[in-house]
């Protein structure tokens, strides 16, 4: 993953500290076993992280970290699953109809770092890497 981790240390931190907030999403899901990750690359619009499950086979993802880089002084993050791998018990994602790929998804956006949400963030990743196992 050399290109995201050249990502990472070109990103400067800024006071909203979205880049710690990343890193640490980034180390949980390194912590999930059997799991891949592809790295999209659309500078000015977005930086995609995909993780995928090893034995998922009708999906090419199980969620979707978003850097927003519409202005890369000021990114944030949205991080989405698709709809029915999660759950939002405290009702904090946004539902987008067709969001991810084609597909029902919830987003979370974070546009600065904050503890508990990247602990429930961690916590739905985690959900969803169990429940993309096909």
């Amino acid at each position: 993953m050399k290109k995201l981790e050249t990502f990472i240390d070109n990103w400067t931190e800024t006071k909203s500290k979205t880049k710690q907030a990343f890193i640490e999403i980034y180390e949980h899901l390194k912590t999930l076993v059997n799991t891949t990750f592809e790295f999209n690359e659309r500078p000015k619009v977005s930086y995609s992280l995909r993780p995928r499950h090893t034995s998922q086979k009708k999906r090419s993802l199980f969620a979707m970290v978003d850097v927003i880089d519409d202005d890369p002084q000021d990114r944030w993050l949205s991080v989405c699953f698709y709809k029915e791998m999660i759950t939002d018990p405290d009702e904090a994602g946004e539902l987008i109809p067709e969001g991810l790929l084609g597909e029902d998804g919830y987003c979370f956006d974070l546009y600065e770092y904050d503890k508990a949400e990247i602990k429930y963030l961690k916590q739905r990743l985690s959900q969803a890497h169990e429940n993309a196992k096909e």
